[in-house]
């Protein structure tokens, strides 16, 4: 068409076809047909479509790349969280009992003189009227020893031949104490316990003698008053046989001086209902003998044999025509302590 001769459009004739250029409709169908049929319909947006489509793809992978890449730090946070406060309560728990054996250490070092020199003038006594100058609340003491002695014998010991074995601090409600072993050349073996009093330390003498209001075998025999207070060793009868029985079978003995491991005559059988108070508490006190502990968490090992827990008890002895029958009014604690507290925590009362 450009190439025609200048001139009015109707002589301006096309040199390679021989047409007129004018723009009819002819023309611009015949020119527009080949440029379409060029371009498919279902080619041409789909370049931008799956352009699309591969940037979703990479936005979503790079939101979940990010939650894991939080997530993993989130996770390791927690998990260096957790081991660190692990190890600062480990780190702590030992810096505990460190602090305290060292507060132990101390008061033993600071207690034990004052405690064997009253043990030692205790023992050099040759009258309770002496010994009383050495014992813990004296004048308390001194209404009991006439009559202990009178129907115990009294054990002499020598000072010199005693040796202190172990030491312990005994943390009672009624403030510390010391809780000592001792074993002398003749062959006694002995724990003692001192408490403060007036800014010494003096020898708990009820714990030391075993003191009972009368002698238990004099009592079991029907001597004595009906009623008493007694320091005795208790074992649990049958204790595998009967762990389903409604009630505890218990029998008691005297303890023997010098020698814990010892026992004197087995006392009748007690029958002791476990859903009662005193129930329980010889329940908790024979499990905690079982697990090797001992009560207020003294360190120090029981002197005693397998088996046995020290108890102090109120019993009441009646006649009747059908015999001798003997009743615990009251399980008064499972230590032989001058402590008022039973020493161990009552368990829940089984539903």
């Amino acid at each position: 068409m450009f190439q025609a001769p200048m001139g009015k459009l109707h002589n301006a004739v096309c040199t390679e076809c021989g047409h007129i250029p004018t723009l009819d409709h002819e023309v611009l169908t015949e020119a527009a047909e080949p440029v379409a049929s060029e371009i498919s319909p279902s080619s041409a947006p789909a370049k931008p479509a799956s352009r699309k489509r591969r940037r979703s793809h990479l936005i979503i992978k790079f939101i979940l790349g990010w939650c894991c890449f939080i997530g993993l730090i989130i996770y390791a946070g927690k998990i260096l969280k957790e081991s660190s406060v692990a190890d600062v309560a480990r780190i702590s728990a030992e810096e505990v009992a460190q602090t305290q054996g060292e507060i132990e250490l101390a008061f033993i070092d600071r207690v034990r003189p004052q405690a064997i020199a009253n043990l030692s003038g205790f023992i050099a006594a040759t009258a309770p009227e002496q010994q009383n100058q050495f014992v813990h609340n004296p004048v308390l003491t001194a209404t009991k020893t006439a009559a202990f002695y009178s129907l115990n014998p009294l054990v002499r010991l020598e000072a010199s031949q005693l040796r202190n074995t172990a030491n312990a601090m005994l943390t009672l409600p009624m403030g510390a104490a010391l809780e000592s072993t001792w074993t002398s050349t003749d062959g006694y073996q002995m724990d003692a316990v001192f408490l403060e009093e007036g800014n010494e330390w003096r020898l708990d003498w009820d714990h030391f003698i075993r003191y009972s209001d009368y002698p238990w075998p004099l009592f079991i025999a029907g001597s004595g008053p009906d009623v008493g207070n007694f320091r005795l060793l208790a074992r649990e009868r049958l204790a595998d046989e009967r762990k389903t029985a409604d009630e505890i079978s218990l029998v008691f003995y005297a303890p023997r001086f010098g020698d814990p491991k010892a026992t004197g005559p087995q006392s009748p059988e007690f029958l002791i209902s476990r859903a009662s108070e005193e129930g329980r508490l010889l329940e908790a006190a024979f499990a905690q003998e079982k697990a090797g502990k001992r009560v207020f968490g003294v360190k120090l090992p029981s002197e005693n044999s397998e088996g046995l827990i020290r108890v102090r008890i109120r019993v009441r002895r009646s006649e009747s025509e059908n015999g001798r029958k003997f009743t615990i009014e009251k399980i008064l604690a499972c230590h032989w302590y001058s402590e008022s507290s039973v020493g161990i925590t009552l368990p829940e009362k089984k539903p």
